[in-house]
C-alpha cells in the first residue's frame, strides 16, 4: 500500500464533509428527469414481475430469469414498502445504487491515492452520463457496479500490511453478492486476481484472498446451475468485431443512444484517450496501486467477455457497467498528474459533450421502446369500444405495466397473463379465440414492438402477419398509423354495421 500523507485535523474534517458531495451529486442526477425516458422492454418486465404475488415470483424464478432473481426480489420489497410501483419508484433504487458506487469510489480513491484524488474520482463517476443512464434504469446493473466498487475496496484493505481477517471475509461476501446480482459481475474476480499477482503480497495473504474468491464464487454456484438451465432467457448480443474495444470505451463515457451525434461523442472519447495517454507517460507520478487496481479492472473483464463471445455472442456493453468506476479512477488520476493548464483544457473539451449526453439520455425516445408514445396515441385518439392487440416478445406487458392507461381496453391477443403461467410473456390466444374476440369489437389498436432480438423478431413477424390476416378476415382495415421508436401503432376499424366473416 502507498503511504498516504497525514492530513491536518481541520482539513480532514473538511475532506470528510466534502466526501458527501459526489454521492449527493450522483443521486441528484439519477433522480433528475428520471420519469422522462419511456420504460423499455427490460424495465417493463421488472415492473410486471415485481408486482406479482410472492408465490408467482418464486414460480417464475424457478422456471426462467433466475439470474435476475435478487433484483426482482429487491424490487418486490420496494413495491411492498411503497404500496405499488411505477416508473419513478422502480428507477430510484438504481439511483441510490449509483450513489453508493460513487461514495465507494471516493473512499477507494482515498485509500489508493489520498483524499483529493478520491474526491476527484468520485465526482467524475457521478457526472459521467453512463452512470446517470443506468441510475435511471430499473435493472440490476447499477447494483452490480456498486458492489464491484465495494468489493474492490475490500480487496485493497485486505492487501494492506497487517490487515484484519475481516476484510478477506467481507471480500468473499461481496463477491457472492456481486454474482447473485449478475453472474457477469464475476468477471471482476479475474481482474482482482491480476491485481494480487502484480502486488505480490506474500504467499499467506495470496492464499487467503484466493480462498475468499473461491468461497464467493462457490456461493453463486446454485444460481449458475439454475441459470444454465434457463439459457433460453438470455437476450441477443452483438458479435465482437475490430471496433468493439473502441466502442466499449466510448460507451463507458456516454451510453449508446443515437440521440447524441458522433461529432460530440468522438471529441469526448479522444479527450479521455488523451488523458489516459498522459497518465501512461507520467505513470511515475501516479500511485502504483492505482494502476495495479484500475488497469486490470478496466481491461480484463471486457477481454474475457469478448473471448467468450467468439463462441457464443455475449458481449453486451451493459454487462460491463461495473468497469466504469475503473475508468473514472484512472481519468481522475490522470487529471492529478498533469499540469494545471492541461487539466483545464481537458475539462473544457469534455464539458459540452457531457452536458449534451446528459440531455440526450433524458429524452422520451432515448430507450429502445417509446412506450409513452403508445399511451399518448391511444389517449389522443380515444373512442369507446376500443381494444388492443400486441405482437412481439414482451410487447403485451405494456398493458400490464401501465394498467391505468389500458383500463377498458381488453387485450385480445392474450389467452392468459404472464403472471398466471409463471412466464415472462403472456400466453397468446389461438386463432379461433382471437377471431371470436374480434367479432365483438369494431375498433382495435394493433401495437407491434419491433426492437427485438433476431429470433424474437422472426416470431413477432409471423405473429403480426397472422394477426393482420385475422383482422382482414374480420373486416378490419387500417384507419390510422403512427410509428415511434421501437413500436408501430395501427388503429384498425371495421365499418359500422359490417360483421365479421
Amino acid at each position: 500500500m502507498p503511504v498516504i500523507p497525514r492530513v491536518p485535523a481541520g482539513r480532514a474534517r473538511w475532506t470528510r464533509a466534502a466526501g458527501w458531495v459526489p454521492p449527493a451529486v450522483a443521486l441528484g442526477l439519477g433522480v433528475w428527469g428520471n420519469t422522462e425516458p419511456s420504460a423499455w422492454t427490460d424495465e417493463i418486465v421488472t415492473i410486471d414481475v415485481a408486482r406479482r404475488s410472492w408465490p408467482q415470483l418464486m414460480e417464475l424464478l424457478g422456471r426462467v430469469d433466475a439470474v435476475h432473481g435478487l433484483h426482482y426480489v429487491l424490487m418486490y420489497l420496494v413495491g411492498q414498502v411503497n404500496g405499488g410501483l411505477n416508473e419513478f419508484t422502480t428507477r430510484v433504487p438504481s439511483a441510490v445504487a449509483v450513489a453508493v458506487a460513487v461514495a465507494g469510489l471516493t473512499w477507494l480513491g482515498g485509500l489508493l491515492a489520498g483524499p483529493r484524488p478520491g474526491l476527484c474520482a468520485g465526482m467524475l463517476l457521478a457526472v459521467l452520463p453512463t452512470a446517470s443512464r443506468y441510475a435511471q434504469e430499473a435493472r440490476s446493473f447499477a447494483f452490480v457496479m456498486a458492489v464491484a466498487v465495494l468489493a474492490t475496496g475490500a480487496l485493497v484493505k485486505a492487501l494492506a500490511p497487517h490487515s484484519r481477517a475481516r476484510w478477506p471475509a467481507l471480500y468473499a461476501v461481496l463477491i457472492a453478492l456481486l454474482g447473485w446480482f449478475n453472474v457477469m459481475g464475476l468477471l471482476l474476480v479475474a481482474a482482482h486476481a491480476l491485481t494480487v499477482a502484480l502486488r505480490r503480497p506474500g504467499r499467506r495473504l495470496t492464499v487467503r484472498l484466493l480462498l475468499a474468491q473461491a468461497a464467493g464464487i462457490a456461493a453463486v454456484v446454485p444460481l449458475l446451475v439454475l441459470g444454465s438451465a434457463q439459457s433460453s432467457a438470455v437476450g441477443e448480443a452483438a458479435p465482437v468485431t475490430a471496433s468493439t474495444p473502441f466502442n466499449y470505451f466510448t460507451w463507458l463515457l456516454t451510453p449508446g443512444q443515437d440521440t447524441l451525434p458522433t461529432a460530440l461523442k468522438l471529441p469526448l472519447t479522444l479527450t479521455a484517450l488523451t488523458a489516459l495517454t498522459l497518465l501512461v507517460a507520467r505513470r511515475h507520478k501516479a500511485p502504483p496501486l492505482v494502476l495495479a487496481v484500475g488497469v486490470p479492472w478496466l481491461a480484463v473483464p471486457p477481454l474475457l467477455l469478448a473471448t467468450a463471445s467468439l463462441g457464443h455472442p455475449l458481449f453486451a456493453y451493459r454487462y460491463l457497467l461495473f468497469c466504469l468506476p475503473a475508468l473514472a479512477l484512472l481519468l481522475a488520476t490522470a487529471v492529478t498528474v498533469v499540469p494545471a493548464r492541461v487539466r483545464l483544457l481537458l475539462v473544457l473539451l469534455a464539458a459540452v459533450p457531457l452536458a449534451a449526453s446528459h440531455s440526450a439520455i433524458r429524452q422520451e425516445d432515448s430507450r429502445q421502446w417509446d412506450t409513452r408514445a403508445v399511451i399518448r396515441t391511444l389517449r389522443i385518439h380515444d373512442a369507446p369500444g376500443g381494444a388492443v392487440l400486441f405482437s412481439g416478445a414482451r410487447c403485451g406487458l405494456i398493458a400490464t405495466a401501465f394498467k391505468e392507461a389500458f383500463t377498458g381496453r381488453p387485450d385480445l391477443g392474450a389467452a392468459r397473463t404472464a403472471a398466471g403461467i409463471g412466464a415472462l410473456d403472456n400466453l397468446p390466444a389461438d386463432p379461433d379465440l382471437l377471431q371470436q374476440r374480434l367479432a365483438g369489437t369494431s375498433r382495435v389498436w394493433h401495437v407491434t414492438c419491433n426492437h427485438l432480438s433476431s429470433g424474437a423478431r422472426q416470431a413477432a413477424t409471423r405473429t403480426a402477419a397472422s394477426q393482420e390476416e385475422a383482422l382482414t378476415r374480420a373486416g378490419f382495415s387500417p384507419a390510422y398509423r403512427h410509428r415511434a421508436r421501437g413500436v408501430d401503432i395501427t388503429l384498425e376499424q371495421r365499418p359500422a354495421g359490417r360483421s365479421a366473416h
